[in-house]
């Protein structure tokens, strides 16, 4: 791995209500070490109080993506959706031409927990777009975003990919990038890649090297896995 981000290491903000974890540079935190990698410019590990959440707001050309770990959101923006995206799912928006939408937690006493990930499309100016599902694991990498759509997955609107990695524990696999970049982020479990473990929260990229075997702790392993262009 070329680039590890350790959990304790990433950007906070704490409001009280929101308590956000920040991979990247994001809002109030700056970091030029850490401002994405390749198209891949954010992983928000937000959790949201019961009855509270983010108000209407806007984005534009980008794609945003929501993978909710505990709890659910409910969703509506000016396109006309309203949905709750459950954990287990995952949700893609296309802002295009300019969207407001807002997120709440669904629930007034139980907290909400999701990563929230912002990818830079390769369009500009589109419609607006929104899709969600619930996409079950099949086999240890399974794609749950990608440019075509296939298996199943939501469609994104850049040459780049986010798959579910399950590993079982003391399960082997290699991550290949080949010409391309990708980046990894630990959900659950933990995995070491050569002398480094990598544990929730952690994150690692791969800009210059080409593969990468990782092997399973104790407890599995559950990650995103970006296949992303390299810059």
């Amino acid at each position: 791995m070329d680039y590890i981000r350790k959990a304790d290491a990433r950007g906070r903000a704490n409001f009280g209500w929101l308590d956000s974890r920040h991979t990247f540079s994001f809002g109030s935190y700056y970091d030029p070490r850490h401002m994405g990698v390749s198209v891949l410019r954010v992983i928000n590990d937000d959790t949201v109080k019961g009855g509270t959440g983010f108000g209407a707001h806007g984005h534009r050309d980008m794609e945003i993506i929501s993978y909710v770990l505990e709890g659910a959101i409910e969703h509506r923006d000016s396109a006309g959706n309203h949905f709750v995206v459950p954990a287990g799912e995952v949700q893609r928006m296309s802002a295009g031409s300019g969207i407001q939408h807002s997120e709440f937690n669904a629930s007034r006493t139980q907290p909400l927990r999701f990563l929230q990930i912002w990818i830079e499309p390769d369009v500009m100016g589109i419609a607006p777009s929104y899709e969600q599902a619930r996409i079950e694991q099949r086999g240890q990498l399974t794609p749950l975003v990608t440019p075509d759509g296939r298996d199943g997955s939501l469609r994104l609107h850049q040459d780049a990919s986010l798959y579910r990695l399950h590993l079982q524990p003391g399960e082997r696999f290699t991550l290949r990038s080949g010409s391309r970049a990708g980046y990894l982020h630990v959900i659950e479990g933990s995995a070491d890649a050569d002398k480094t473990r990598l544990a929730a929260g952690d994150g690692a990229g791969m800009t210059r090297t080409r593969e990468q075997t990782l092997v399973a702790g104790a407890k599995g392993l559950e990650a995103l896995w970006f296949d992303l262009p390299r810059e």
